[in-house]
């Protein structure tokens, strides 16, 4: 889950997380849901900004770092 975070706060959607992580798409949407259930996020736009704040993501960084 926290690569999948990770991923998301560079900007992949789930199809991009799918490919990267070798995953299916249904796994991914699994791994976004149980994210931000145990974040208490309401959205993928809370779990980028929680990315940046907790140093998963650096500014800059783009999907392919």
């Amino acid at each position: 889950e926290r690569e999948v975070l990770t991923l998301m706060g560079k900007g992949l959607s789930n199809a991009e997380l799918a490919q990267e992580l070798t995953l299916s798409e249904a796994t991914v949407k699994t791994h976004v849901a149980r994210i931000f259930a145990k974040l208490t996020l309401r959205d993928r736009a809370q779990a980028v900004v929680l990315a940046y704040e907790t140093g998963l993501v650096a500014p800059g960084e783009s999907a392919q770092a």
